[in-house]
């Protein structure tokens, strides 16, 4: 296959190219839309305890499926909550509230009952709220909450009225999101046209990999736009889409310019070269990929969309990457022909500075042999020191807290985040802390024996009070009328537990224990709901599947690298290093993030890290580990088979050592810009105001660094000098196997182009 796409390079350049050309147009115009298709949710279990309480409270009880929450305050520092202006305001708001079909209830500090009225009002009696639960599940609420903010959430007779809650922070997200994406753009493009330039030389050259980039962004944008129209997706897959689109087509496409210049330097003529560059470079571009998306594609295992989208666009991207780069870059090659190395900065610079020419060198005196060998001479105390090191880097990540994202992952200035540090700072109790108790099946119950349930669950730690369809209650006294008559509806009840407890805290935990342990009337089944135990589910969820999403990656990887090498040494080994790898990138993030040391790099650190964000590095960080690991093993294979079938059975260590150096040699300056053009990408997203994209930026680009660096060129030597021939080594029944369907990347044994034309030119459509 590789071998006639080559060939279709060579007869119509033109032709492959305006296709990819129109294709990337359509992808555009499908896919330009997609973000407002998107969503900022999917960190919740749809299979839970919780969802499933949720369920029952919108179907039975008429609540909503997100809380707005609308703060108003007097612009008069004299005036409070119980002024005139601030009523008029108030009632306004929650009257136009109550009228919209997307919110199921509404209640106020000017329009409750007095009991429930005083919990709704600042402890400075400064600021008072309207509560709103806003239907239409976890995507569709958000998009009604922004149409209602819009409409209601102005200063008017000088009130100032600041919107937050669930509803609003979800909004605020995507908007910030979207601005994160452009500047994520700004930065990482210029800055990896300007490495590229500085790898390739010539202006053309360093052109190709972000054109590559653009096919695989716009591509993978098109994927989403269709996904959205059957199932939700996170707006954060549009992230990791640009950012990995650019770094994994930059990558690829170096990968296989890179060898066509070397085939070129070792006398082949060009049709030969591009042929002989795409059945062994491009065969590592295309395995390589393989490997990358069936990392990924683990992630659909998770219950949670917002995992599971970057499962689509990660799959996405690396599928037009790769076909963009094994389609795309060759036709690129044969138009471009001897100007592919024009307008080489390089040499300009190198006039302007009246500097020589550097005179190519034999490849043991280059960079990348000489460091091998030292690396192989040192081999055990070199791997015993980065292996030690890494380790000690990891070790905060033993002490990971797990949290759900709340208004805190947005910068000081949103008005949600704004909302949120009041509930938190200056009202007696913070409406998120609440845990809804429901009882699916209450028929029968009667009211005395709500009402010691009720009594019991007041007696909790850290429960301020149970509001109960038969009453109020603090520490097992009742304290207020019936709260609600829609306590009962559908053959169901709930009960409200408002909760002193901080939020995704010991003290959180210790207490859903609890309430769980209080004995149900007639033991009916209970479920909770509320952002702890959301949090609680959430987290269950993703360590629950985690062994299975572990052992599905690990599985793909070895079999993939022994169809690859032959060898079940080399896969073993790949899997340990790369998860080694991980290990500074997690251990920094707790470290950072949750500790706040480094003043949390702008952040707030909650104590807390984003459960979700740990698998999601380690599903990507992991396959793009081996995108570098394929890059090199494929080329020490190379020479180690060169040797093989020169030296037959007295093939020896030191021919191992030798592959492993030329190997290292041959590709080092390939995956060390390869991985500085990725880093740029994925350290862009460091600069994003949304918390955990930040965290996520970090931990890519600490990832990609060690793996580049202190694995790929330090332990990767060590460990294959210290293991010798038994690198390749197989069982004799998975050795056959491996002879009848492994992976071949040689190019001997593809059938040799069309000959060379006298003139060396080249022949097809120019």
């Amino acid at each position: 296959m590789l071998h006639r796409i080559a060939l279709l390079a060579l007869a119509a350049p033109r032709r492959v190219l305006l296709a990819a050309l129109l294709i990337m147009v359509a992808c555009g115009v499908f896919g330009g839309p997609v973000a407002q298709h998107l969503s900022a949710g999917g960190f919740q279990d749809p299979t839970s305890e919780s969802a499933r309480a949720t369920e029952i409270l919108v179907e039975n009880f008429d609540k909503g499926d997100m809380e707005l929450i609308l703060a108003l305050t007097p612009q008069d520092p004299a005036q409070g909550a119980d002024s005139a202006q601030a009523r008029a305001v108030g009632t306004e708001i929650a009257a136009r509230l109550a009228n919209s079909p997307h919110v199921a209830d509404v209640t106020s500090a000017w329009t409750a009952p007095p009991a429930a009225a005083s919990a709704l009002v600042s402890d400075d009696q400064r600021t008072g709220l309207i509560v709103a639960g806003i239907t239409g599940g976890e995507s569709d609420a958000q998009k009604h909450a922004k149409e209602l903010t819009d409409e209601l959430v102005f200063d008017r007779d000088g009130v100032t009225v600041r919107a937050g809650g669930v509803a609003m922070t979800y909004v605020q997200i995507n908007s910030q999101s979207e601005k994160d994406l452009l500047q994520m753009e700004m930065i990482a493009i210029p800055l990896s046209f300007v490495v590229l330039v500085w790898v390739f030389g010539g202006l053309l050259a360093a052109a190709l990999p972000l054109a590559v980039g653009a096919l695989a962004i716009l591509g993978s944008m098109a994927v989403l736009r269709a996904v959205t129209m059957v199932t939700d997706v996170s707006i954060f897959a549009l992230n990791l889409s640009i950012a990995m689109g650019l770094a994994l087509a930059i990558d690829y496409t170096l990968l296989i310019i890179s060898r066509y210049r070397d085939e070129l330097g070792d006398g082949v003529a060009p049709r030969q070269a591009l042929v002989r560059t795409m059945t062994t470079a491009g065969r590592t571009v295309l395995f390589s990929a393989l490997t990358v998306a069936l990392s990924m594609v683990a992630m659909v295992l998770f219950p949670m969309y917002f995992l599971k989208s970057f499962a689509y666009a990660g799959i996405a991207v690396v599928t037009f990457a790769a076909a963009a780069a094994i389609v795309v870059a060759p036709a690129a090659i044969v138009l471009a022909g001897d100007r592919l190395d024009s307008l080489d900065v390089r040499k300009l610079g190198r006039r302007l500075l009246r500097r020589p020419d550097p005179v190519p060198k034999p490849i043991e005196q280059t960079f990348w042999y000489r460091t091998t060998k030292f690396v192989m001479r040192r081999a055990i105390p070199i791997g015993v020191v980065v292996v030690t090191g890494l380790l000690v880097l990891g070790v905060p990540f033993l002490g990971a807290n797990w949290g759900f994202p709340d208004d805190r992952v947005l910068p000081t200035t949103a008005s949600a985040r704004t909302v949120g540090d009041d509930l938190r700072q200056n009202f007696a109790v913070d409406s998120a802390g609440n845990v809804e108790i429901v009882l699916p099946d209450a028929d029968g119950l009667t009211p005395a024996a709500l009402d010691t349930y009720a009594a019991e669950l007041s007696r909790v730690d850290d429960v301020a009070s149970v509001s109960a369809p038969t009453g109020a209650f603090v520490d097992g006294v009742r304290a207020g009328p019936p709260a609600a008559p829609a306590g009962f509806a559908g053959g169901s009840a709930f009960l409200t537990v408002a909760s002193t407890a901080p939020l995704f805290s010991d003290a959180s935990e210790r207490q859903l224990d609890d309430l769980h342990a209080v004995t149900a009337p007639d033991d009916r089944e209970v479920l909770l709901t509320g952002l702890a135990q959301i949090n609680r589910d959430s987290s269950d969820a993703i360590t629950s599947r985690l062994p299975l999403v572990l052992t599905v990656i690990a599985a793909i990887t070895f079999v993939l690298l022994f169809l690859l090498t032959g060898s079940v040494v080399l896969p073993l080994k790949a899997l340990v290093l790369n998860v080694l790898s991980l290990t500074a990138a997690f251990g920094a993030l707790v470290w950072v993030f949750q500790e706040g040391h480094l003043g949390a790099l702008g952040t707030t650190p909650t104590g807390t890290l984003v459960a979700t964000m740990p698998v999601l590095l380690f599903c990507i960080a992991f396959g793009l580990s081996m995108d570098y690991e394929v890059f090199l093993l494929s080329r020490i294979r190379e020479y180690w088979l060169d040797a093989s079938a020169r030296r037959g059975d007295s093939v020896t260590s030191v021919d191992n050592d030798e592959s492993v150096a030329l190997g290292l040699a041959r590709t080092g300056r390939v995956i060390t810009a390869a991985a500085l053009v990725m880093t740029i990408s994925f350290a862009a997203l460091i600069t994003a105001e949304v918390a955990f994209m930040r965290m996520f930026g970090v931990g890519l680009t600490l990832a990609i660094l060690v793996d580049a660096t202190l694995v790929r060129m330090m332990l990767v030597p060590a460990f294959m000098h210290v293991l010798g021939r038994w690198n390749w080594w197989a069982p004799a029944p998975l050795a056959r196997l491996h002879a009848r369907f492994g992976l071949r990347e040689t190019a001997d044994d593809v059938a040799p182009p069309p000959a060379e034309p006298v003139a060396a030119g080249w022949s097809g459509d120019r």
